[in-house]
This record gives C-alpha cells, structure tokens and sequence, in this order.
C-alpha cells in the first residue's frame, strides 16, 4: 500500500486523470465525430491532457482549499 504522506498527491494523480479522460474525450468527439480513428485520437489527446492537468492541480489544490475555506463558516 502507498503511504497516507502520499494521499495528497495521489489524490490529485487520480482525479486529474478520471477528469482529463472525460473532458478530453468529449472534445474530441466533438471536434472530429464518432469516426473510426475516435478512439486513437482521444487517446492522444488524453495523455497530453492528463500530463498537463495532474501539475496544474497539484498547484491550484491547495489555493482552492484555501479559498474555499474562507468561504466557508465552521460549524
């Protein structure tokens, strides 16, 4: 098992990739239609995805939890 010091990026490894899945596989649908190189093209354009969002929430994370934190009341 991974240890629970590694949650965080974890975390973020597996929303990144589950989000970039379906986000890009929708743009790609859209952009070039249920054609018979779909599959290979949203693959391609998953991994560029994937590549960028996994560092960019690695960042913002933490200055959303901020931010929502201050929006927030305890309770």
């Amino acid at each position: 098992m991974i240890p629970a010091r590694f949650a965080p990026i974890l975390f973020g490894f597996l929303l990144s990739g589950m989000m970039s899945f379906l986000v890009s596989g929708l743009s790609t649908l859209r952009a070039l239609g249920m054609g018979s190189n779909f599959a290979q093209a949203w693959m391609g354009n998953w991994a560029i995805s994937w590549a960028t969002a996994f560092p960019v929430v690695l960042v913002v994370a933490p200055i959303t939890r901020r931010i929502v934190a201050r929006l927030v009341t305890k309770g």
